[in-house]
């Protein structure tokens, strides 16, 4: 998939090697409903930008935009992520939001484009990897650019995303965790949906350093964990 004003196939378009560093920058925006996170992303080389999430009302972003956002990419359809997405469409019509294939945001929007696990998606010269990590909930997408990990509620700094809503499920959880994001590089840097941790980001190696749930040995004692956590929660 590759965005630039219209959808191609991803599979013709051949990319250059880009310095990750360097080539696109990340700006953080904390409210919403629960400490919330939106972030937009925007491409050093053709200025390009892409917002993740669209928890905050987009009058506290429109300054930062230096053309209409080409995509907005959903971690999950949670409303307080999706909490001004009708604001955003409405200013932003020519935007494609990007997400699960069964997310309830395909029937809503004649702009929605579903992502497949692993599918790559490109928006100036930026290139996202797209995958999906149910657990939290069914419909959950984590985002990779480089070396960033967009989590959504899948992972926080210092612990994994809660399993209490109706289309939650321990099992997948698990598997997106330790099958998934854990066997990602220790250096890669997970920015989560929410502010709830010590700092709003955190590399992969030390958040397994911080969190015991991301060091259990089974199934079994990652349920456990998750229990002693629920009983002790604080947030």
């Amino acid at each position: 998939m590759f965005l630039k004003g219209k959808l191609q196939n991803f599979n013709k378009i051949k990319l250059k090697i880009m310095n990750p560093e360097t080539d696109f920058s990340i700006r953080s925006f904390l409210g919403g409903y629960d400490k919330n996170f939106t972030y937009l992303i925007t491409c050093s080389r053709t200025g390009m930008q892409a917002i993740v999430d669209a928890a905050i009302d987009k009058n506290e972003i429109a300054h930062y935009l230096r053309n209409d956002p080409v995509a907005i990419l959903i971690t999950h359809g949670h409303s307080d992520h999706i909490t001004f997405l009708d604001n955003y469409v409405k200013d932003y019509p020519g935007a494609t939001i990007l997400g699960h294939p069964d997310s309830k945001l395909k029937g809503r929007y004649p702009n929605f484009k579903k992502v497949d696990n692993n599918q790559e998606v490109v928006i100036g010269e930026m290139r996202f990897k797209c995958i999906h990590t149910p657990g939290h909930y069914f419909d959950s997408i984590c985002y990779q650019v480089s070396p960033i990990l967009f989590t959504g509620d899948t992972m926080f700094v210092g612990r994994t995303g809660r399993i209490k809503g109706k289309y939650s499920s321990i099992e997948d959880l698990y598997d997106s965790i330790y099958n998934k994001i854990l066997k990602m590089p220790g250096s890669i840097k997970i920015y989560p949906g929410h502010d709830y941790g010590d700092k709003p980001n955190i590399t992969l190696e030390d958040n397994i350093l911080k969190s015991p749930l991301l060091s259990a040995s089974s199934l079994d004692e990652f349920k456990k964990r998750m229990d002693d956590y629920e009983k002790n929660r604080k947030i």
